[in-house]
This record gives structure tokens, C-alpha cells and sequence, in this order.
């Protein structure tokens, strides 16, 4: 992975502690590792996390032109290799395939021209419901790439699909992904 550029999105569920395991492996494998967090996901992991790992500012605000003078959006975008987000939420799932751009997130996921991987993390309930698989269908059909998710145990206290891949699961993909580049 050395000389790989990745953005790693973060959305809001409790499975965004994995996303810290998986940053931390891309970083020692010698990817340049940038963050983008919702704001929901600053509820659940520390931005101060993301950028003891990888040595750089963690980025929420699509109106951060300090540093990206042109939007991070669009720098991101022209920039990156590889846009992985872990956890997909539901709520992020959704507005990608109806190409809502609300946030920096799914703003950088319409300006993003490379591959874009998405490993969904939600309560079983959740991920069966037909609209978050025809969700899933349609970013398929998109080309967007996906780690699914695994049956285990959920923080809602129950066992059943959707919990996050394990990181090293997704780790593997990026790899064979970038050897695809």
C-alpha cells in the first residue's frame, strides 16, 4: 500500500470503533490516510482518534477551505485512490442512492470518480427491511463495492445480520481492490 492515497468515511454507529482497528492497519501498511466524519459519528469516536493514527486533521465541514481551498470535497475526491466508508449506516446508505449531498460525506461520495467500498453496520431489523436492501441493489448497480455485513452479535442485544465486517476482512478488500487499480 505504499504511495496509496485512501479516504476513510465514518458514519454514526456504534461499529465506528472498528473503523479506528482498520485505519490504524491501512496507516502501518504504508497507505496516506485521510478521515471524513459525520457528525454522528463524532458521538461515538473521538476525532482526536482518527488523527493520532494517521498523523492528519480529521475533516466534518464541507466548508472547511482553509485547508482545501477548493472543498474538500472536491480535493478529496481528485486526490484519493480508494473512498472506503465504515460503518455505512442506513441513513448514509439511503442518501447515496438518492444522491442526497448534505453533509461533507455524502458530498465527497457525489464528486468521488474512483472506486468506493461501503461496509453497512446496522441492527438486523434494519438491514432486512426491503428499502435499505433496494438501497444496497441500486448502489450495486452503481458499481459501488461492498464488504457486507456479518451475523453476530448486535449492540441492540440480539444475534442476526448486520454487524460490521471485521477489519482485517476489510483491510483484505481495499488490498485487492488497489492490486485492481
Amino acid at each position: 500500500m505504499n504511495g496509496s492515497r485512501l479516504v476513510v468515511g465514518v458514519t454514526g454507529g456504534v461499529a465506528a470503533y472498528k473503523s479506528a482497528a482498520l485505519v490504524s492497519q491501512l496507516v502501518q501498511a504504508g497507505a496516506e490516510v485521510e478521515v471524513v466524519m459525520t457528525l454522528a459519528a463524532t458521538r461515538f469516536v473521538g476525532a482526536a482518534t482518527f488523527e493520532a493514527l494517521t498523523g492528519n486533521r480529521v475533516l466534518t465541514d464541507v466548508f472547511d477551505q482553509q485547508e482545501h481551498p477548493l472543498g474538500p470535497h472536491i480535493e478529496l475526491a481528485r486526490s484519493a485512490q480508494i473512498l472506503c466508508v465504515t460503518p455505512a449506516t442506513a441513513n448514509f446508505l439511503a442518501k447515496t442512492a438518492a444522491g442526497i449531498a448534505d453533509d461533507l460525506l455524502s458530498t465527497l461520495y457525489l464528486s468521488f470518480q474512483a472506486p468506493v467500498l461501503l461496509a453497512p453496520a446496522m441492527n438486523c431489523e434494519m438491514w432486512e427491511k426491503p428499502v435499505v436492501q433496494r438501497n444496497v441493489s441500486s448502489l450495486r448497480s452503481d458499481g459501488v463495492h461492498f464488504v457486507d455485513p456479518e451475523e453476530g452479535w448486535l449492540s441492540c442485544r440480539q444475534r442476526g445480520v448486520g454487524r460490521m465486517a471485521a477489519p482485517e476482512r476489510i483491510f483484505a478488500t481495499i488490498t485487492a481492490m488497489l492490486n485492481e487499480c
